[in-house]
Order: structure tokens, then sequence, then C-alpha cells
């Protein structure tokens, strides 16, 4: 039996943002609280959305955006706090996966009796009653659509998730006009994120004749108009092709998982504090080097993707893809090494032993990595 997992609600396409006072009303929502960041709030993107909310909401919509670039514990205990001082009944999260994460955590949390850290891990959430409806305004993250969000531990120094189907948002509004202002190196990161879970979900042990379809037309859409979002950020064309690639690559491995990027990325980002999107990026075509001989076939499936002739054979599959990765990367200026951000090479063994941590991941990838494997890894992105 196959279970697909999505939000409840699903909108998507040019000017669907218009339709979120009347989504908010139908959740029955009188004292919403958005969920944003501060680059969000002096963009222009959150103004209209607030402006159309004054006839329905007058001053009752309260608003929090004190969140990090990788939220941490005490920013959802703290946004928490802000959804019971204003009494709120709902929240909208409008922002990238950081505001979207912890709106999905703060809904959940609101209510339990624990300690946040006891809903790390898979199923361990009671229930949730707040609604829930996300919009993104970059096209990466998928997590409008998926049952995760993914905090920062930093007594661990690791990025933990808090894995549920109650995560699952009441409402997601994909509209790519929220995107347009998004900076060109977030545009890149988050760009390449979406990527690496349309690739990864493809080789994961857990895809499925649903995912699959998904993960390949996420590669061909991200492919082609990666660069053109980048380099032209108001081709509304390309926008809603990352837009809707973004989300297909979300609904993609929000049931079939990622893999070993991610694991490896997990430690960058909660010891470095490097951002999900850069820190997947940096380690993505060296994972997919490792990957290719044990799923040869699937690579020539993603080559094909990526636009490789009809004519190559599965031989020549793995250089293409990483060549082409590698090639992908560099037109959107993502950095290639870990020592352009200042990590110290006598760190990798620590960052291999908390890679080889991340089980919940590392079964998902086609490949078995050892400690001593993840920490080869590391290396040669050094």
């Amino acid at each position: 039996m196959q279970v697909f997992k999505t939000a409840r609600r699903l909108l998507t396409g040019y000017g669907a943002s218009a339709q979120l006072a009347a989504e908010a009303e139908d959740l029955m929502m009188k004292r919403p609280l958005i969920v944003t960041d501060k680059g969000v709030l002096g963009s222009g993107v959150i103004e209209p959305i607030l402006e159309r909310f004054k006839h329905d909401f007058a001053d009752s919509t309260s608003l929090y955006s004190d969140i990090s670039a990788e939220p941490e514990t005490h920013v959802v205990e703290d946004c928490c706090h802000s959804f019971t001082a204003n009494k709120c009944d709902g929240i909208i999260a409008i922002g990238g996966g950081s505001a979207m994460d912890t709106a999905k955590a703060v809904a959940v949390y609101i209510g339990d009796d624990r300690k946040l850290e006891a809903l790390f891990g898979e199923d361990q959430v009671r229930t949730r009653e707040t609604p829930l409806i996300c919009l993104p305004t970059t096209a990466g993250t998928g997590s409008e659509v998926t049952n995760i969000a993914i905090l920062s531990d930093v007594n661990a120094q690791l990025k933990k998730g808090i894995v549920s189907n109650q995560l699952l948002p009441d409402v997601a509004i994909v509209a790519p006009e929220l995107t347009v202002s998004c900076p060109p190196a977030v545009t890149a990161a988050s760009g390449v994120d979406a990527l690496v879970h349309a690739v990864e979900s493809y080789l994961s042990n857990f895809s499925t004749e649903l995912t699959r379809p998904l993960s390949l037309r996420a590669m061909t859409m991200i492919n082609k108009s990666l660069l053109h979002a980048y380099e032209n950020p108001k081709d509304m064309k390309a926008r809603e092709q990352m837009a809707t690639a973004s989300l297909m690559a979300g609904l993609a491995f929000g049931n079939a998982g990622v893999g070993a990027v991610h694991a490896l990325a997990y430690p960058l980002g909660g010891r470095f504090h490097l951002s999900h999107g850069v820190s997947n990026a940096v380690m993505f075509t060296e994972v997919m080097r490792w990957n290719y001989s044990y799923c040869r076939s699937l690579f020539l499936d993603i080559a094909y993707a990526l636009g490789a002739p009809q004519t190559l054979i599965e031989e020549e599959a793995g250089d293409f893809v990483v060549e082409r990765l590698t090639q992908l990367c560099e037109q959107v200026n993502i950095p290639k090494t870990l020592r352009e951000f200042d990590i110290p090479k006598e760190v990798i063994p620590e960052l291999a032993e908390s890679a080889h941590g991340v089980t919940r991941l590392l079964r998902n990838n086609p490949r078995e990595l050892s400690v001593e494997d993840i920490a080869a890894i590391y290396t040669a992105v050094y």
C-alpha cells in the first residue's frame, strides 16, 4: 500500500496569493499570527497581503518576524509565546523554509506541556489543533507540502527534524509572484536545494511510481529555468517554472525522502550555520560521485532529465550528471569548497560522526556510507 502525503489543500499559479484571506476564513481564523522574516518584511512581498487582510481581519492580525536563517529551538518557543500572548487562533507562514518550518513547529507545539526537544524524531507529535497555512517566498524548500520541520539544536550543534503528518499544512499556496523579490543568492541556493530534493528523491530507496515522475519533471524544469530566474529576477515565466518545480520536488521528497546530501549538510548548518540550500549545494556533486556506481540506470534517467542527448549510454551518465550539476552551481555562483566558509579541516572527523548519526536520511540513500566514507566525501569537498 502507498500513502501519498501533502497539504490538505493546494493552490498554485500566478495570483494564488490573493486567495489567502478567503482560505484563512474557511479555516475559521479570526486572529491569525503571520510568521515571516525580516528579509520578507523589507521586500514588499508581505505588504499587499496585509492590505487585503484589513478588510476581513481589521487589526486582529499579529506578526512575528524574529526568524533566524537557520531557526533554533528558542525561536519556536518565542513564537509560541507570541501566539499565546496575542490570543491567536491560526498561523500563516509567509517566507522561506525557515519561516515555514518555524510555523509548522509552533502549530504542533501549542498546548504541548513537554519540552520542545521531545518532539524531535518521527511521530513524537501528539496532535495539532491550530490551523496552518503556508506560502513560500522562495522556490526551493518544498516545506509547504512536507511533514517535516527542521530546527537547529544548539547544544548538539546539529540540525534535527520533527517528523509527523500533523505538520502537513491545512493549505499551501504556491504563488510565483511572491518569489520575484527573492535576492539572486537566495534564488540560487534555494533553486539548487530544490534540485537536490528532486535528485535525491528519485534515487531514494523509497521512491515510488507516484514520486519518480515528479522528481524527473522537477529536474527538467529547474535545469531549464534556474539560470533565467537568477539572471532575470522579474522573468515571471522562469519564476513560475521554478515555483512549480520546487513544489513538485517537495511532493516527491516529502514521500520518498532524501539521502546522503542532506545528511552531510545537517552538521554544516548546525555547527557552522551554513544555510540549508548552500550546505546541500556544496555537498551535492561529490555525494553523486559516490552514489553513481550503485544506481547507474537511475543516473541515466537523471542525465536525460538534465538535458543529455538520447545517445548517451549508461556508462557515461555519471560523468554527465556530475559535470552538469557542477556547471549549474558555477553558473549561479554557489561556493565549491568547505574552506570558502572558513571551516577548519581538522573538524572533518567530527562532522563525519555527526552525519553518520543521521540515520533517518542515510537509510534512503542508494549506497550505504560508513563514517570513513563520509569523511572522505567531506575531504574531497574541502
